[in-house]
C-alpha cells in the first residue's frame, strides 16, 4: 500500500511542476483506494506541505509576495472555515461546482487566447487574490487540496513558469500549515494519517527535482498550454467522479 501512496507522489508533483500544479489530482483517488475517502484531506494536506516547502525554496528568487500577501489575506479565514465545514457536510456537490468552474476557466482561456502583442486573455490586479485565496482555501479545507483551481489567474497576471510555481508553493505551504491546526482543533488529525502525509510529503522530492529537469527544457508557450490542458483535464475528471450527482 506505502509502494502506489509514493509512487503516486512522486508522479503527482512531477506533472504538477510541468503543469503549474494539481499533483492532488493523482493522489486523491490512490489516497481514497488505499486508506479511504476519510483520509484524504488530512493526508493530502500534511504531504502538501513537504512538496511546496521543497518547491518554495527551488524558486524562491522568483516569488512574487505581492501576489502571497492579498492571497493569504483572504485564504487564511478561508482554510479555516474549510476545516471546519469539513465536520458538518458532504462535499460532493461541492466537487461539482469546482469541475464547472475548471471546465469554464480553461474553455475561457482558450477561447481568448493571447494573440501578439496582447497582455492577457483577462486582465487581473493583485487585489483579485485576496477573494480568490479566500475561495480556494476554503474549497481545500473540504476536500484536503484542490485541484490548480488559481493556475489561470497567475496566467493572466503575467507569472512565468517559475514565477508561478514558486509564489503558488510559499502560499500553499501557508494554507496547508493552517488547516493541519484547523483539523488538530477539530478532531479530525490522527497519527497515521500525519505518518502517510509525511511519506508522501518525502516522496514529492523526487517528483519535483524531476520536473524542475524537464521544466527547464519547456518554452513559456508550452507551459502555459500544459497548465491550462491540466485544469481542464482537472475539471473534467471531477465531473466524472460525481456524476453519481446527476442520477436521478
Amino acid at each position: 500500500m506505502i509502494f502506489w501512496l509514493i509512487l503516486a507522489s512522486i508522479v503527482g508533483w512531477f506533472v504538477s511542476t510541468i503543469a503549474g500544479g494539481g499533483s492532488s489530482l493523482i493522489l486523491m483517488p490512490i489516497i481514497g483506494w488505499c486508506l479511504g475517502a476519510a483520509a484524504i484531506p488530512v493526508v493530502t494536506t500534511v504531504g502538501a506541505v513537504f512538496g511546496n516547502t521543497e518547491r518554495a525554496i527551488a524558486y524562491r528568487e522568483n516569488i512574487h509576495w505581492e501576489v502571497i500577501v492579498w492571497e493569504l489575506s483572504g485564504a487564511i479565514p478561508g482554510a479555516i472555515l474549510g476545516a471546519f465545514t469539513l465536520t458538518q457536510i458532504n462535499t460532493g456537490w461541492l466537487s461539482l461546482l469546482i469541475g464547472f468552474f475548471l471546465l469554464i476557466s480553461a474553455i475561457n482561456y482558450f477561447l481568448k487566447k493571447r494573440k501578439k502583442g496582447e497582455k492577457s486573455a483577462f486582465d487581473v490586479a493583485a487585489w483579485y487574490f485576496l477573494p480568490a485565496g479566500f475561495i480556494y482555501a476554503f474549497m481545500s479545507g473540504l476536500i484536503g487540496s484542490t485541484v490548480p483551481i488559481l493556475v489561470p489567474l497567475y496566467l493572466n497576471y503575467g507569472l512565468q513558469k517559475e514565477e508561478l510555481l514558486g509564489t503558488q508553493a510559499v502560499a500553499r505551504v501557508s494554507i496547508h500549515c493552517i488547516k493541519i491546526a484547523a483539523y488538530a482543533l477539530f478532531g479530525v488529525l490522527t497519527w497515521p494519517y500525519v505518518i502517510y502525509g509525511v511519506a508522501i510529503g518525502i516522496a514529492a522530492f523526487p517528483g519535483n527535482w524531476l520536473g524542475h529537469i524537464v521544466l527547464g527544457k519547456i518554452s513559456e508557450q508550452r507551459f502555459g498550454q500544459l497548465a491550462i490542458s491540466f485544469v481542464m483535464l482537472s475539471g473534467l475528471l471531477m465531473l466524472w467522479q460525481q456524476r453519481q450527482l446527476f442520477l436521478f
